[in-house]
């Protein structure tokens, strides 16, 4: 009887081969000397027996084990002699890879964890500064207590799925291929329920709505999320449940606005005001606060309240107010307030850039604009 060669020459792989490597040259090897690919080749059917044996051993870490410390004699017992290997056709070989192409070589669990889920939870600017408690009602998938989410009639439980016996896919063959699918009896899963529950008709869940206290620390802004774990859709078969994720939507104000820590705020005050300076009261989310405003004031002047803007969730210092001042135009005036308002008009006239220094100088520029483009 001829020596039988090496296995891992006849593998073309070295003796330290990853498994993933002796499987990969394996497939190459058997795709390529199979009998079903070299009918009437007898050379190629004994080297497809030589490789196929050659797999069965070092796929194994047992018997690879063996031939390692014993070579040929550590295994041929248990091999029987390679008996039975030109029987297997090509798509048994070969089957597997399909399955993991399309995914069909798997079963697919029953017990599967619940979806996540989002609620929109809007608030005032000043609950989201402050912080505050609020309650919610979420319509949610829960598991039924009929059957405690077996989806089975209480008194019976799932049984093996006839059409796949519990393996949870098919195989289809396609010529000298054979392609594994999803079991379309029972989804995978390889269980059937015969005796569905009459509650959740055998889906192990039923639609109710959960009544939860959701705790928003303060400093929270539009388009911050906060995780409620185990709130969201039941899981399949007893799975865990999803989480619920409730993302923050804060409301406009009426009076601020806000960016990241800081507040703004747009200020009216009289002509009167603006001319010769005043103490104004400005309202803030803590209370009202005294503003000195300065004579002169022009609009447009941004004062800042320090230490009166937001604290945010994720730390750092508070932000500041920002106040903008608006001098307001007055309206709706009387006859003596006009004949006031222009003698004043004359009066400052007559004091030229003094007075007005940001118009005068917006004259010079549209003149010197003019005198360009004409000369």
């Amino acid at each position: 009887m001829a020596a039988k060669e090496d296995f891992y020459k006849l593998l073309e792989v070295d003796r330290n081969a990853s498994d993933a490597e002796i499987k990969k040259n394996y497939r190459r090897m058997a795709m390529k000397f199979h009998p079903d690919r070299n009918t009437g080749n007898p050379d190629a059917e004994a080297k497809f027996k030589q490789i196929k044996e050659a797999y069965e051993v070092l796929s194994d870490p047992k018997k690879r084990s063996a031939y390692d410390q014993f070579g040929h004699a550590g295994v041929d017992a248990s091999m029987g002699g390679g008996a039975g290997f030109g029987a297997e056709s090509f798509s048994d070989v070969f089957g597997d890879v399909f399955g993991d192409i399309f995914g069909g070589g798997r079963q697919r669990s029953s017990v599967q964890r619940g979806a996540d889920l989002r609620y929109n939870l809007e608030l005032t600017l000043e609950e989201a500064v402050a912080g505050t408690e609020a309650r919610i009602r979420v319509p949610v998938l829960v598991a039924c207590n009929e059957c405690n989410g077996s989806g089975a009639r209480k008194g019976s439980s799932p049984v093996i799925c006839s059409t796949c016996h519990g393996h949870g896919q098919v195989r289809m063959q396609q010529g000298f291929f054979s392609v594994q699918q999803t079991c379309p009896t029972c989804g995978g899963t390889g269980k059937q329920i015969k005796d569905p529950c009459r509650k959740c008709s055998g889906q192990g869940r039923v639609q109710d709505t959960k009544t939860l206290s959701v705790k928003v620390p303060a400093g929270v802004d539009t388009g911050d999320r906060i995780r409620l774990s185990g709130e969201g859709e039941a899981g399949q078969s007893g799975g865990p449940a999803g989480d619920l994720y409730v993302q923050i939507q804060v409301r406009d104000h009426a009076i601020f606005t806000r960016d990241g820590a800081n507040l703004f705020c747009e200020m009216p005050i009289s002509f009167a005001t603006a001319c010769l300076g005043g103490e104004l009261e400005v309202p803030t989310l803590d209370g009202k606060v005294k503003l000195k405003v300065p004579p002169e004031t022009q609009t447009g002047k941004l004062f800042r309240l320090r230490g009166k803007g937001v604290k945010q969730v994720r730390g750092g210092v508070v932000g500041d107010l920002l106040c903008r001042v608006q001098i307001e135009t007055p309206v709706h005036l009387t006859r003596e307030q006009k004949d006031l308002v222009e003698q004043l008009g004359h009066s400052l006239s007559g004091g030229g850039k003094h007075h007005s220094p940001q118009e005068h100088s917006w004259t010079d520029g549209v003149k010197n604009f003019f005198d360009k483009l004409t000369g």
